[in-house]
């Protein structure tokens, strides 16, 4: 795959002494792969599936790609370490993981060399119970940093509730285990660069910050203040909210391995009477303008979802089949490479083509509107709103009746939660408008998108949030 606007971009992180490390951020899916320098070769962490940023920091390092590291079997995202070998990277990943493509398995007190330093792996369940650690150790025999992947993060712990719900209090003890008997052991100043943070739905609380030391956490996670593991787990499975259901699906995608692309495929302009014959055998419509745009006229029918970090994540939460083809509504300003290369990285892969809207009512077929309004607006109206549930706990327009959108999604949920007339609303308006056109393809009319979200309608109305 050739680079992509979004995924080449990466910032350079200062780390402690002579260590050389790129931190390539996905704001979308909120996970950070890391790539560092060490004796003239580029080793990466967690990869995620387009491999043109890692390339660029290596490039930017001055050494060649020589080593993909995989902490545990992904389920936010489609690993990249496939994609990185067919470039001649050697992969190395937990032998719990069953992996079945090429690589090299380890099990916890494997070292595997790299030029004058080691990379040691620490056995660490929890998040999944394959879950691999990685240590460096320099030629001194010193530790020097941790990749903790998913397990200890800023500020924060991974959830263990991803495998099955039924284990969710096993693997956080095991999770508070794997922390306190092997990355706490470590010395104070051991960096620690963990693959989830902020904005990751496999996170349990956290950091916006992307990487830390074992000082620090010790200090100042809130999570290592519990007294004993059983408050540990109290905390670690009280703070767990909703995510998508691919999440459910990808874990074996990366086991069996993913198809190898090479290069991202092209979307075709497809015809209108193309796309009304792949509707009517199951095909869904994402239109990915800007809300404003979508509100204004737009395919009936079709799934409102913003090209923006987060289309990825939503796409795969929203489309439950994930071999159903894809055809997006697009316009003169959509970033197509950036649309595929999110496809891709949450494994849905048969993208139809494209085709505007102009092109849809040009052939007679029918074409939809929703009302945009302001929070002045909204008086007297029906409100849902569709945030996530610590996101309408932290503060919601009073009387509001609150329906994540993941829930709203489905048909049935949808005809229960919708109210004709009612006004949805998000923090910006992005998932508002998915929730007015799920609510629109469950027949419900009259639905308003409020454009912006809770602060604004307290400003422009001078009235306090409900808590």
């Amino acid at each position: 795959m050739s680079p992509s606007p979004r995924a080449s971009a990466f910032v350079v992180t200062e780390v402690p002494g002579d260590l050389r490390a790129v931190a390539v951020t996905d704001e979308g899916l909120g996970n950070t792969a890391w790539v560092l320098a060490l004796d003239g070769r580029a080793v990466v962490v967690d990869p995620e599936r387009d491999p043109s940023p890692y390339v660029a920091a290596a490039t930017a390092l001055g050494v060649p790609l020589s080593l993909a590291l995989e902490t545990h079997l992904h389920a936010d995202f489609v690993t990249g370490s496939r994609e990185l070998a067919a470039l001649g990277a050697s992969v190395v990943a937990p032998a719990l993981g069953a992996v079945a493509w090429p690589h090299v398995a380890v099990a916890g007190g494997d070292e595997v060399p790299v030029g004058r330093w080691r990379l040691r792996a620490l056995a660490t369940p929890g998040h999944t119970p394959e879950h691999m650690a990685y240590l460096l150790v320099d030629r001194a025999g010193r530790p020097r940093a941790a990749f903790s992947g998913g397990s200890l993060l800023v500020g924060g712990v991974a959830r263990t509730d991803l495998i099955d719900p039924a284990r969710t209090d096993e693997l956080a003890r095991s999770l508070w285990a794997s922390i306190n008997h092997q990355l706490l052991a470590l010395p104070d100043d051991v960096a620690v660069f963990p693959t989830h943070g902020s904005g990751s739905f496999c996170s349990a609380a956290g950091s916006p910050q992307r990487w830390t030391t074992v000082g620090a956490e010790r200090r100042s996670n809130p999570l290592l203040a519990a007294r004993d593991e059983d408050e540990f787990v109290r905390l670690a499975v009280g703070a767990l909210g909703s995510y998508p259901p691919y999440f459910l699906r990808l874990r074996e995608v990366n086991r069996r391995g993913p198809r190898v692309y090479g290069d991202l495929p092209p979307l075709r302009a497809m015809t209108a009477g193309e796309v009304e014959r792949l509707a009517g055998q199951g095909a869904a419509i994402i239109d990915v303008r800007p809300v404003a745009d979508y509100a204004r006229r737009h395919v009936a029918g079709s799934l409102a979802n913003a090209l923006r970090p987060q289309f990825g994540s939503w796409t795969g939460w929203l489309v439950a089949d994930p071999s159903a083809p894809l055809v997006f509504v697009t316009d003169d300003h959509t970033d197509e490479r950036e649309l595929v290369r999110q496809c891709l990285n949450v494994g849905y892969e048969n993208l139809a083509g494209t085709i505007t809207v102009e092109a849809w009512e040009a052939a007679g077929l029918p074409v939809g509107s929703s009302a945009l309004v302001s929070p002045g607006e909204i008086e007297g109206r029906p409100v849902i709103d569709v945030r996530q549930h610590a996101e309408f706990a932290a503060g919601h327009v009073p009387g509001a009746r609150h329906v994540e959108l993941g829930s709203l999604a489905g048909a049935a949920t949808a005809a229960r939660a919708g109210a004709e007339g009612a006004v949805v609303m998000c923090g910006h308006g992005e998932r508002a408008a998915t929730a007015a056109s799920v609510l629109e393809r469950a027949g419900h009319r009259g639905t308003a998108i409020l454009a912006g979200g809770p602060e604004g309608w307290a400003e422009a109305t001078g009235r306090a949030l409900a808590p």
